[in-house]
């Protein structure tokens, strides 16, 4: 009898390290998107994300030859779930360097979400109601709001305010209307 309590605990212990995991596992928090953190290294996305399909986009760095066809100046990691959806793509601090840890991560899945449930699918007045929005910028297409406690950056098209996409005006905070949709998030690790 005192066997079977063992044994129970030990399952129902389990039980909650697994939940916990699965729920982690799309979790976004400064310096953490799901199970890749700031001091995973390139070297460790292989086994992070052992269940998914990994794209590798390597620059040519300081190696090239001009033969390449992905010229950028940065590695990209692009992170697909079996069923072909894409989920991330991380950026290392530096090309070509396995040791490299990683720079930025860009979420493309609605499944990753902040513990204040922000997701690529919540709209400006959940970013407004749940974040301080420290700085607004402004490029030709978008709108970009600074979350310095994600340390994450968030894009609203300009389409979303009614503003003409290739306008110089500067968007101000008032202007954003709460309806407008997200359009990137990207965290930056330190």
């Amino acid at each position: 009898m005192k066997k079977n309590k063992i044994y129970l605990a030990v399952i129902l212990v389990s039980l909650f390290f697994v939940q916990c995991t699965n729920e982690n596992a799309f979790l976004i928090e400064k310096n953490r998107v799901g199970l890749i953190s700031s001091t995973d290294k390139v070297s460790d996305i292989e086994m992070i994300f052992a269940n998914d399909s990994i794209v590798s986009h390597i620059s040519e760095g300081a190696l090239g030859d001009g033969e390449s066809k992905f010229k950028g100046d940065n590695d990209e990691y692009l992170i697909y779930s079996k069923e072909g959806k894409h989920l991330l793509t991380l950026v290392p601090k530096t090309s070509q360097d396995s040791s490299s840890t990683i720079k930025y991560v860009d979420v493309f899945d609605n499944q990753f979400k902040t513990e204040k449930q922000l997701a690529l699918t919540s709209q400006f007045k959940d970013v407004n109601l749940h974040y301080m929005i420290n700085k607004v910028e402004t490029t030709l297409s978008s709108a970009t709001l600074y979350i310095d406690e994600l340390n994450a950056t968030i894009t609203i098209d300009k389409k979303e305010l009614g503003i003409n996409p290739f306008s110089t005006d500067k968007v101000q905070l008032e202007q954003i209307p709460e309806m407008a949709k997200l359009k990137s998030m990207t965290i930056w690790f330190e």
